[in-house]
Order: structure tokens, then sequence, then C-alpha cells
């Protein structure tokens, strides 16, 4: 052990003399009061909009308390600032509470609890979720056997849909004393069986509080196992092909001879979170949560920002709880499904650059919505807000399907539009009372007599692929208007597009 011990200081040394000569451009700053107002806080999470940050605090001890508890506080960015931390009742208790993982909608909180006796745990340290309806979370629910052990579990980091769970754990049949595990959510919603995340990851050493980005496919984490700087640095790793990449030191003066954990990326890979501690003897002095600009070169690959906003009625203004899935329209993929919050209608969803996207919006006696997103192209995304209206079902009600396409010319569907075809087909039988009218209409190109054609053969393909999911004939007919109908002046590339669609009216 002491052989290896001076081999790694030495790989170590070599290492560091090399990353000193080439330092990043990293200023952190101290978040600002009311903030980094307690002894020791740390473990800072932020929902994707940054506009709530989680984080741990801990008090100094004293004759009371000669081992403080550990609390979670929540600050709020209100009006330009942060709002004075307060307590989250519902989740603290005398035991310690920390080192949690938000959602990116801010709506599922994973933390973890040391409890003593009477509290039903298995083990020492356990991991727990709580869901926030409004401004109330509900009674923490310990994650089960799937992913908590009798031995040490610690430091969650959820995907941004909440499907994913990664942690660390002391249990057996992994690679060191400390490891990275990840445990998924199947189709009945229900966390299977822990597995470690392997040797590219874990080593014969400690790794510790993993943090998945919102783009769910860069992993930053802390070891003391790989070449760094010494005690605990950063390291980044991709996933390609549900393989990790080797991970990347993050670099000086990120990481020093100090220990280093507990970093947070934003949705849009600009800026960092972590906490900085000072310590002489083995105590903590301080804790301080701290900001920077994340340099270039260890920015996730992939992308990332999200839409958020309100789904509401159309005609009465409430604000409704209404499903809400994203597709992937390359790979006709569920990529994320979550509910509008039941008190103020909220929702937030995180979209990846590099593929089209389909959100749909599905409530019972609503009309169905849908909206496109088209991130293929290589760029900065900006965050969207986007309130969505959903009418409520009645006799003359259009809406538009943004999400079915056609080859150029031709009236045969191309297979992305599966995803919505498949979602109207459930709102046909959520709804059975509906019946409707499938039109299709052209822009101005071409002749009257091939524009309803046209217009009338890509109405019918829809028509068909209902009929053939299930759909009774007798609540759908179809209608081709060729350019009778547009929905904007024919007068630029952008309106035609809009002028060639199909919709759905209900009879």
């Amino acid at each position: 052990a002491g052989l290896r011990l001076a081999q790694k200081i030495i790989v170590d040394c070599r290492f560091a003399q090399a990353g000193i000569k080439n330092p990043a451009n990293f200023n952190p700053e101290a978040l600002p009061a009311p903030l980094n107002q307690f002894y020791l806080q740390y473990f800072p999470a932020l929902s994707a909009d940054q506009q709530m940050l989680i984080f741990t605090a801990r008090k100094p001890p004293n004759n009371m308390n000669p081992e403080p508890d550990e609390n979670m506080y929540v600050s709020y960015w209100q009006n330009g600032s942060w709002s004075t931390p307060q307590p989250i009742l519902e989740i603290n208790s005398p035991d310690n509470e920390g080192t949690c993982s938000i959602s990116a909608d801010g709506r599922v909180l994973v933390f973890t609890a040391c409890h003593g006796n009477g509290i039903v745990n298995y083990g020492r340290c356990d991991l727990y979720i709580t869901y926030r309806n409004g401004d109330t979370w509900s009674a923490p629910e310990n994650l089960g056997p799937s992913i908590n052990s009798e031995a040490w579990e610690s430091q969650p980091s959820l995907t941004a849909d909440g499907r994913t769970l990664y942690f660390v754990s002391t249990r057996g049949g992994g690679y060191g004393k400390r490891d990275i595990w990840s445990s998924r959510k199947d189709e009945n919603g229900q966390w299977m069986p822990a597995t470690n995340l392997g040797p590219n990851i874990n080593t014969d050493s400690d790794e510790l509080s993993p943090f998945i980005h919102v783009n769910g496919r860069t992993l930053f984490f802390s070891s003391n196992g790989y070449p760094g700087f010494g005690g605990y640095d950063l390291y980044a790793a991709e996933s390609v092909n549900r393989q990790w990449s080797l991970p990347k030191n993050l670099g000086y003066p990120i990481n020093t001879c100090e220990d280093q954990v507990g970093l947070f990326i934003t949705t849009d890979g600009r800026k960092g979170y972590y906490s900085v501690e000072k310590t002489e003897g083995g105590k903590y002095l301080s804790s301080l949560l701290q900001v920077f600009d994340l340099p270039e070169e260890v920015k996730p690959v992939v992308k990332s920002n999200y839409v958020k906003g309100y789904v509401y009625d159309a005609k009465t203004q409430e604000k409704l709880s209404a499903k809400i899935d994203l597709f992937d329209l390359k790979i006709s993929s569920l990529e994320t499904s979550v509910n509008s919050d039941t008190e103020n209608g909220s929702y937030l969803i995180v979209l990846n650059q590099g593929s089209e996207y389909a959100l749909q919006v599905l409530k019972q006696g609503y009309a169905f919505k849908s909206l496109s997103f088209n991130y293929t192209e290589e760029k900065d995304l900006e965050p969207l807000e986007i309130n969505i209206a959903l009418e409520p079902i009645t006799a003359g009600t259009i809406f538009r399907l943004n999400n079915i396409f056609f080859a150029p010319l031709s009236f045969d569907l191309e297979d992305k539009s599966r995803t919505e075809l498949d979602e109207l087909v459930k709102f046909m039988n959520q709804n059975p009372e509906v019946r409707g009218e499938i039109s299709g209409h052209t822009d101005d190109r071409g002749s009257d007599e091939y524009n309803m054609e046209l217009s009338l053969n890509r109405a019918k393909s829809v028509y068909n692929y209902l009929i053939q999911a299930g759909v009774d004939p007798a609540r759908l007919k179809y209608q081709g208007y060729g350019k009778n109908q547009p929905a904007a002046p024919n007068d630029s590339e952008e309106n035609r597009a809009l002028n060639r669609r199909i919709e759905f009216k209900i009879l």
C-alpha cells in the first residue's frame, strides 16, 4: 500500500507540473448575500431555469449541539437577486438531511438522510424522494431496496426527466471503497436494481459527487483515483453509444491540491456552481457556495436548453395539469413525459441539440395540442417560454397537427410522423365521443386541380393510419381543400410552409 501511494504521489506531481503550465480561464465568485450566511454550505443544486437553488447547510457546533445536523435550504431568484434561504420544513429533521438533486422542472427532489433508530431505512444513510406541487413538498419516501442497501448511499444526481438516478455507495460488488452506481425507472415507474458504472468511471479508490448534466450524456464527478493535482479532483466523461469515455480532468485552477467536490453545471453549460472549503487540522473552517464561468474546453459537448411555461384553459384561463410528452422525431423515441403542476399548471422540459422534437399535450376533455422544435443545427440554444392554451372539446374547434410530415409533392407519410399519429389515436381513445374531419391544405404553387388532389390524398393517408390503428371509421371523415384556406399569405417560404398542413376539426 505504501509503494502504491508513493507511485500515485509521483504520478500526481508530474500531472500537476504539466497542468499548471496551461491554466484554464477561471474566476470563481462567492454567491452574494443573503446566501453564504451559514457556517458551512455545500452541494448546490439548481432547477434547469436557474430560478431555484437548494443546498445543504450546517451550523457551527455548540454546547447544545456538539455534532450539529445538516439541513436543506432553498432560495429563489426574484427581481434580480437570491431570496433569503428558507429551511425545507417538510424534509428537515433533528437528524442529517442533505446532498440533494432536483429534476429539471424543480418538482422532484432526491436527497440523502442519515437517520437514527425509529426510522425505516436500509442503512445508516439512505436516499429519499419527495415531490412538489405548487409550493408544498410531499412526505419523503425511501427509494427502496433497488437503490438503498445496508451500506452508505449518498450524493444523488437525477437526469432531467427524473427517470435515471446516479449516486455514491460503499456497497460490495464495486471497484473501490466508494463507487458511482445508477438505477433507471422501468415502464411502470419502478426503480430497477442499481448497477455499477464500471471501470471506465470507478477506480480502486473513491469516486464521489456524480452530476449528470441535463443533456443526459455528460457526467461530472470527483475522484482521488486518477492522475490529478492532489486530493479529490473534478472530472468529466461523455456517454457515447451507452459507453463512458475515459474521464477528463477539468484542469487547473478548477482543480488544485485541495479537495474539489459537489459540482453543478447549468443547463446551457456556461456556468458552474460548487463549494470551496477551507480546512485546518482536518476540521472545516468554512465552506462557501461559488459560481464561475465554465472554460470552453470543459463545457458539455451536447448543448441543451429548455422550454417552459403554463398549461391553461383557453376559455376560462384556469391553470391545468396535463400530460406533456416530448418525442425525438429522428429515432421516434419518447424522451420525456411529465405532467404540468396540479396547482399552477407550470411545466419545464429540456431540449438537446442535434434532433427534431415533437411536444404533445393531452388532457381528457380538451383538444389535442402539438408543438414542433428543430434543433438539428450547431448553435447555442436559447431558452423558450411558451404558455399552452388548451381548447375544450366543442364542435367547430380546429387544431393543427404540427408533426405530420410528407415527402415533397407526395402523400406518403414519413416515419417521423408516427409519434404524432399515435398520440392522435390516444386522443381519440381518451375521448370516445369525439368525431372529426381530417383536412389537407397546400400552398399556392401548382394548379388548383393538382393541389386539391394532393391535399385530399394527404388527408386520406392520415385517415387510413387512424383507421388501421383501430379508430372507428364512423367517427372520422377526410377532405382536401387545396390552397383555398391559407393560414397565412403565400408571400414567403415561411408562410408557404405554414399553409402546407394537416388539421383536425371537431364535428
